[in-house]
């Protein structure tokens, strides 16, 4: 499979893709895994539980999802919930999102499940959730939650840093 990075240059997902290869073998920490998604443990948790979603179909980042993609956005919702029950997170203590590149350092779609509290302020900062304005679903922001980015999908958008 090749793909292109963030600077243009073409590159061999298979190989060089960390997240591609996301298996206990390779050293993740996997707690859920079907066909098509395995998720894991974040190597350096921001809350007290944190974890990553990813498809196993190497896709860039939520900057390259288009509206046919809201059902994998909505099932990689899902199973961040499951994740969060299983683990008796309160509804009020769940947060899920992705950070836009460039302010993101695995270049494979990855969702951030987070069952707070944030362990440290400095960590939170990470995962700011601007609620847009002016029929925008989010604000400025380098980070959407999972449902601004449906609902931005959804109305035909693309997800980026700015207003969408």
């Amino acid at each position: 499979m090749v793909a292109s990075n963030v600077n243009g240059e073409v590159q061999d997902t298979l190989d060089s893709c960390h997240f591609c290869h996301a298996t206990v073998q390779n050293g993740f920490r996997v707690v859920y895994e079907d066909d098509s998604f395995v998720a894991f443990e974040d190597r350096k948790p921001a809350s007290v539980h944190h974890y990553l979603v990813i498809p196993r179909k190497h896709i860039e980042s939520v900057k390259t999802l288009r509206p046919s993609d809201v059902p994998l956005v909505k099932r990689m919702e899902e199973i961040g919930h499951i994740i969060l029950d299983d683990r008796n997170v309160a509804d009020n203590m769940r947060r899920m999102g992705f950070h836009i590149p460039p302010f993101n350092s695995v270049y494979h779609l990855h969702l951030h499940v987070q069952g707070l509290p944030y362990l440290t302020g400095k960590r939170a900062a990470k995962y700011p959730v601007v609620i847009g304005t002016n029929g925008n679903s989010k604000g400025l922001s380098w980070f959407v939650s999972a449902q601004q980015a449906i609902q931005i999908l959804e109305r035909g958008k693309r997800v980026g840093v700015l207003p969408c």
